[in-house]
């Protein structure tokens, strides 16, 4: 038997999820523009209004004068009352933001990570990172909702562990979700990388990103998939290893064991000075992707390829374009990350802010505890 008491938590937590997200336009709003977005009651909205002034997170700005009656009250949202920290562990450095709570990003520090890194020598950066932060920003002291992590894959996001992370020998079933919580004194998200970056983008397109993938070229090839209006994570939570699509069966071997991936045909051609073709082959696997998936829209991101946006975005237009059939219904935009070489580490920190302060998915209350039964 089901708990009553999650249920009204559930709607609760939701009617301030929407309410958060009106908030988070940049125009003052009022009680009833909120009842006609929403399908709430007024006095719902008074009462959803009410518990948001308490937690802080909104407050009045004034008044809208409306004829001769009582004017409206305005309200707006107060960014700096709550932040997230996200973090982007790639290869080679780990990228932290702090983002308000907004999503707006207030900073961000890129700190080198040795080669071949431990999971000791992770810990401790971010350790470091977090540490720098709150010293430069004490106005966040109190405020920090946790720290997001997008990590390089594959990885286990229900329970939190890296599983032999692609070209990284020490990171064999690492429970780094646990490991950080402790390190960092902080409520923790770990997910992949990709699927961190999809987030933001929605978290910043709103409704109408409903069908779309995040390409990342960043020492690796990923795919961060944001389909029905959710982030898709798969059966095991792994899903988003694009890179690692074969598209030549008897090519060089991959890091992964497999032979002609995508993601070490995209990296030969690369250190061949080759990114034309680099290019090609990366958009010869989104097409791939827009057939087997049939996504509408294409976010191009990640470091490496953003040095060279403009070969690659006109590469995977020229693509869609030519070699998926019926372009001309199929169709599908190609756009860059929103938030260049900080998206993965921002959508992280979303993420944070997602779960505190987002609108809940239903299947969140199928998960609420039962409630005990009295002895037979």
């Amino acid at each position: 038997m089901r708990n009553p008491a999650a249920g009204l938590g559930f709607l609760r937590d939701y009617n301030e999820g929407l309410v958060l997200a009106i908030a988070r336009g940049a125009a003052p709003f009022d009680r009833a523009s909120v009842a006609a977005a929403t399908g709430l009651t007024p006095q719902a909205v008074s009462k959803v209004l009410a518990r948001l002034i308490k937690q802080g997170l909104i407050a009045p700005c004034g008044l809208k004068r409306q004829g001769a009656g009582k004017p409206a009250t305005l309200y707006e949202l107060l960014p700096t009352s709550r932040f997230a920290v996200g973090m982007h562990v790639a290869r080679r450095t780990l990228r932290t933001v702090l983002t308000d709570l907004r999503g707006d990003i207030a900073t961000s520090h890129v700190t080198p990570l040795p080669p071949d890194f431990t999971p000791r020598d992770l810990l401790d950066a971010m350790t470091g990172a977090v540490a720098r932060l709150t010293r430069d920003r004490p106005q966040t002291a109190g405020r920090i909702a946790g720290v997001g992590i997008g990590m390089v894959g594959p990885l286990d996001h229900a329970l939190g562990i890296v599983r032999d992370a692609h070209r990284l020998r020490h990171w064999h079933d690492v429970p780094l979700r646990e490991r950080a919580q402790d390190a960092l004194g902080l409520p923790v998200h770990l997910d992949k990388d990709v699927t961190a970056g999809v987030t933001a983008e929605a978290w910043r397109r709103g409704p109408a990103f409903d069908d779309a993938a995040l390409i990342m070229v960043e020492s690796g090839v990923g795919a961060g998939l944001w389909l029905d209006g959710r982030a898709h994570r798969g059966a095991h939570t792994n899903a988003g290893e694009f890179g690692h699509t074969v598209l030549q069966l008897d090519g060089p071997r991959c890091a992964c064991g497999r032979h002609g991936c995508l993601e070490v045909l995209h990296d030969l051609a690369v250190a061949d000075g080759d990114i034309p073709r680099a290019a090609r082959i990366l958009a010869a696997g989104v097409v791939n992707l827009v057939q087997a998936v049939d996504i509408g829209h294409v976010v191009l991101a990640g470091a490496d390829l953003l040095q060279h946006h403009r070969t690659y975005r006109a590469a995977v237009t020229a693509g869609i374009e030519t070699e998926v059939p019926r372009a001309d219904w199929l169709t599908v935009e190609v756009t860059l990350s929103s938030l260049g070489a900080d998206i993965i580490a921002a959508g992280a920190a979303m993420q944070i802010l997602d779960a505190s302060y987002g609108v809940p998915s239903p299947a969140s209350a199928a998960h609420a505890a039962p409630v005990a039964q009295p002895a037979p």
